[in-house]
């Protein structure tokens, strides 16, 4: 535990037993941004404890002690991970995007002192060996199957000095993404559209209108009309808007985040994640990323999925072209003169 955590959060810390709610749904009226620190805390020693005391036992291993023991380590880190990500993504503040960047490196962290323990891996290893002989129903063999991918995904078979660099890769690119998560979502609040009239605001709800007027009376634009940016590409005010012009701006802001230059643009960042993205499947035998994340999915090669994506390129191209037609001979029958646009 660090020497900055308040006593006082952690004896009342609502993340340190099981909550009593139906489906041990969070107790977030008891829930405080000081009860984070400590729940993570205290939650990654007790895994590595329990991670520890898995990989150390004397007794041989077997599905109950090695497998469904895993399964049942860190469960203080879950409860306190997944309302943290929840609410850091869903309703931060500043103190939560500090908190989300001193972590990530922890917790990248973390997770290599587990995946890439040597003594755990070889009694997976070993399982896996035997799986044929085990008699496991088939929920448990894919269990254990996963669990042993999982562990040669992250680089348990690495050598000791490539397994080293791969904990440096993973916790750089653990800070990098987390830094990227909240450009993101700094630029998303940073990009507002202000609107300065009723009549431009023409098409939207009625509580659509109330609440771009209240956002704006938030930010001291007494009169006017702000629109905020959500984490997507297309913005739900274009469907209704009739002001051709800023359903215009909406859509060009919308495209221009994290790559129009100030404080949150990313595409620095993203460079930096995508070499140690290339630099980390190198390590594990991969040519690429892709290869890497394709290894595991449905499609399992770069050349299946570029030939699916060939097959539907053509057919795709030709329906666009036809509705973008179609769209046109709509905008000129009804008597207008401008060109048919992504707003």
């Amino acid at each position: 535990m660090s020497e900055n955590t308040d006593v006082s959060a952690v004896t009342a810390n609502p993340f340190f037993e099981a909550s009593p709610l139906i489906l041990n749904y969070p107790q977030f009226d008891l829930i405080q941004t000081g009860h984070y620190l400590p729940a993570f805390e205290c939650g990654m020693a007790e895994q590595l404890a329990e991670v520890e005391a898995i990989a150390s036992q004397g007794e041989s291993p077997d599905f109950e002690n090695t497998i469904i023991a895993l399964e049942l380590s860190g469960q203080l880190l879950d409860r306190v991970s997944r309302v943290f990500f929840s609410m850091s993504s869903a309703h931060t503040n500043d103190e939560i995007r500090s908190l989300q960047q001193q972590l990530a490196p922890q917790l990248a962290a973390h997770s290599d002192a587990i995946l890439l323990n040597r003594a755990l891996f070889a009694r997976i290893q070993t399982l896996f060996d035997q799986r044929q002989e085990l008699a496991l129903e088939p929920e448990a063999l894919r269990l254990l199957e996963k669990y042993h991918l999982d562990f040669v995904r992250a680089g348990a078979a690495l050598t000791e000095s490539d397994q080293d660099r791969m904990r440096e890769i993973n916790a750089e690119m653990a800070t990098l993404q987390t830094q990227f998560s909240q450009n993101v979502l700094s630029e998303v609040n940073d990009l507002a559209i202000v609107v300065d009239s009723e009549e431009e605001m023409a098409g939207l709800d009625e509580a659509l209108k109330q609440a771009a007027s209240e956002e704006a009376a938030e930010r001291d634009l007494p009169g006017k009309y702000v629109i905020p940016l959500l984490n997507t590409s297309g913005q739900p005010a274009l469907a209704s808007l009739q002001n051709r012009g800023i359903r215009q701006r909406i859509y060009e802001t919308s495209l221009s985040r994290g790559s129009r230059g100030g404080d949150f643009d990313n595409r620095e960042v993203l460079s930096k994640v995508l070499s140690l993205r290339a630099e980390r499947s190198a390590l594990l035998g991969f040519e690429n990323h892709a290869e890497f994340i394709l290894a595991n999915q449905t499609a399992q090669t770069v050349e299946a999925v570029n030939k699916r994506l060939a097959e539907l390129a053509a057919p795709a191209v030709v329906n666009v072209r036809r509705e973008a037609n179609d769209l046109q001979a709509l905008i000129e029958s009804e008597g207008n003169d401008f060109q048919l646009a992504a707003w």
